[in-house]
């Protein structure tokens, strides 16, 4: 298919042909003016990739950076670079004597500075161990004092219980007087009690004042013993025990004038054995026994029941 076959399009072609070879001439001469570059003003720098450098040689690759300089050895802006040599061969210039002079002073306070931050840590460490001290010597003085504290309680109770003790006896001491005659008005027990011709009550402090004998401990005899001072047991029985067992108990009996026993406690002093099978046949046993009346004596007089009991019985 032809493009141009028909009138017009050949006249549209032709047309549009002189439209834009008028509309290049026109660029060339007046659109497309090359004007040179202006000089430029100022310092040329040299090309290079780093703040610093030396030598005479320019490289064609950038460098790699070096490590970098500590402050202090970096030498100051404006300020030359010289040598030991150099410094004793150099006449000391006032700028020179400044420079000097301002290094040193820098160099006392830093100096300055760290003396004062050692004196400050050392202070801060006596402080602190001052404080240790200090809190170890309190813990001590209230461990001592706790000691001191639980030593005078132990002291106290151990008075007392022997206060107590003192008491207990005095007052044990007193019933027996009390039951033995009392005391007279000059302090002094009525009457006496031995075997010798001297007056006095002869025995122990410690000992059984219905026991019969003066010396050594009261022996154990066959059967079972009833003692009560100033009378004789007319009647006595005696109660089994439910258990095999062995030894001897001790009855306190309380008795009155008809010489009935009122009371009657088991396991006192003197007791071999005080197992719970035995106490109670004891005390059973002690109410049976009976002694001579005695209108004229006290309304309530102790005495001792001793109960044997054997293996088997």
């Amino acid at each position: 298919m032809p493009l141009l076959d028909t009138k017009h399009k050949q006249k549209s072609f032709a047309l549009t042909t002189l439209l834009l070879g008028a509309i290049l001439l026109v660029l060339f001469y007046l659109g497309l003016t090359y004007l040179d570059p202006p000089e430029e003003n100022g310092i040329t720098v040299n090309f290079g990739s780093m703040d610093v450098g030396m030598g005479e040689i320019q490289p064609e690759l950038p460098q790699p950076k070096p490590n970098p300089v500590p402050a202090e050895e970096i030498p100051e802006e404006n300020e030359p670079v010289v040598n030991e040599t150099t410094r004793q061969s150099e006449p000391l210039t006032d700028a020179n004597t400044e420079v000097i002079a301002e290094k040193v002073i820098t160099q006392d306070q830093e100096e300055s500075i760290r003396l004062k931050q050692q004196e400050e840590i050392r202070r801060r460490e006596a402080l602190e161990a001052q404080r240790k001290a200090e809190a170890q010597r309190q813990a001590e003085e209230d461990r001592l004092r706790k000691v001191r504290e639980e030593e005078a309680r132990l002291e106290r109770e151990r008075q007392a219980a022997q206060e107590a003790k003192r008491r207990e006896q005095e007052e044990k001491k007193r019933k027996l007087d009390a039951l033995m005659g009392g005391i007279n008005a000059s302090g002094q027990t009525a009457g006496g009690e031995g075997n010798d011709k001297t007056p006095g009550d002869k025995g122990s402090p410690d000992g059984n004042p219905y026991a019969t004998s003066y010396y050594g401990s009261a022996g154990v005899g066959t059967g079972n013993i009833g003692k009560l001072k100033g009378r004789s047991v007319v009647s006595s029985g005696e109660v089994k025990q439910g258990c095999n067992q062995e030894g001897i108990v001790v009855v306190e009996v309380v008795v009155n004038r008809n010489g009935d026993v009122v009371e009657a406690t088991p396991g006192i002093k003197g007791t071999t054995n005080k197992h719970p099978c035995l106490m109670q046949p004891a005390r059973e046993t002690a109410f049976t026994y009976k002694w001579n009346p005695d209108p004229t004596g006290a309304d309530r007089q102790i005495g001792t029941v001793e109960i044997i009991f054997k293996l088997g019985q």
